[in-house]
């Protein structure tokens, strides 16, 4: 009896991640355009449509652009959780947390001058989000709770604090009996760069390359890659992987909400419960596809951001915006299928020898 094994290759494909996730673009189209066709939509169409409305010109790659801004952050929250070995789960709640403590700041502060009332209002944002995750990396760090699970229902109690805020305290008196937020101040909006492209996607840029950086050439990030790859070596070197368990759950949560305050002050003009809009989720995602490197998230961000944006011009033809979740989970899948096997082969092996 013969049986289907995977067998480590004694030297890895050449192109690696890079490669892999080509391959998994190139598989999530064909089984995508087997799935319109199956839909009786017309593939062609709906594809060329999908390009021209995120990457066909100026205007729609600086719609690409802003979109993938937090899905960058998110992704960079989740991969440097993900250095320490933990899983962040809790982004789209410290996305949300983090654009609540920013509202606040604009809410306190209405007069001050911009820039000074932007710094403020993305400095809440950062403290905000760290504050969301020091529970979840307390209660890891000192009883050794499953931060997957904590991080996670933290998610829909930051939804509901923000639904409570505007139908309750915060509700906006001019909003014709409508429950809204009242919007940021205006002189705290971030401005554009190029075409409609924000200050944002250069801030949130420089933070994904510094952080690169100051990760793989500091000792700090020397420490934090023993302690995620071999927490007994860490002990042994003195390392305590309290400190770091809880110190990366802040930096991770404080880094998705600077990204629900970029929201806030660039592509959104006021909080609701749907300004995190699935990017959390998505920069799970996008952190998979960029091997959890904080120097891989922007490009896959950009792509990602591509794909979501077309999805949702796909819309005005008939054809359901959910293409592009799907077409972003067969990424995924092909993605990690492609990268398994740069690294494994198939190959078929007697039973009795594999027992």
């Amino acid at each position: 009896m013969k049986r289907l094994v995977l067998a480590r290759r004694e030297t890895p494909t050449r192109g690696g991640q890079p490669l892999a996730f080509l391959a998994g673009l190139v598989f999530a189209l064909l089984l995508g355009a087997i799935l319109l066709s199956i839909a009786g939509d017309p593939v062609i169409d709906v594809y060329k449509r999908m390009f021209e409305r995120s990457l066909g010109s100026k205007d729609v790659i600086s719609a690409t652009l802003n979109r993938a801004t937090p899905l960058a952050l998110a992704g960079l929250a989740v991969s440097i959780a993900a250095t320490m070995g933990l899983w962040n789960i809790g982004a789209e709640g410290q996305i949300m947390f983090g654009a609540t403590a920013a509202t606040f700041g604009g809410r306190v502060f209405p007069d001050l001058p911009g820039p000074i009332l932007l710094v403020a209002m993305l400095l809440g944002a950062v403290v905000g989000g760290a504050l969301w995750a020091a529970g979840p990396g307390l209660a890891r760090a000192e009883l050794g709770v499953s931060e997957i699970i904590t991080t996670l229902m933290l998610n829909e109690v930051a939804i509901r604090l923000v639904v409570y805020l505007q139908q309750g305290p915060w509700k906006d008196p001019e909003g014709f009996s409508f429950p809204q937020i009242e919007a940021r101040p205006d002189q705290a909006g971030l401005g554009n760069i190029w075409e409609r492209v924000h200050l944002g996607v250069l801030i949130a840029f420089a933070v994904i390359v510094v952080f690169a950086w100051f990760s793989s050439r500091s000792v700090w990030g020397y420490e934090l890659r023993i302690a995620g790859s071999s927490p007994k070596t860490a002990a042994y070197a003195g390392i305590s992987m309290r400190r770091k368990v809880l110190g990366v759950m802040l930096l991770s949560g404080g880094v998705a909400g600077f990204a629900g305050g970029i929201e806030l002050s660039g592509t959104a003009t006021r909080l609701n419960e749907n300004l995190s809009n699935g990017f959390g989720f998505a920069g799970i995602i996008v952190a998979a596809l960029a091997l959890m490197r904080p120097s891989g998230v922007a490009l896959v961000a950009v792509a990602f951001g591509a794909v979501q944006v077309g999805g949702l011009s796909i819309q005005s033809i008939g054809v359901s915006s959910a293409v592009a979740s799907i077409l972003q989970a067969l990424i995924l899948f092909g993605a990690i299928g492609a990268g398994v096997l740069s690294n494994y082969r198939i190959q078929m092996v007697d039973r009795k020898v594999v027992a």
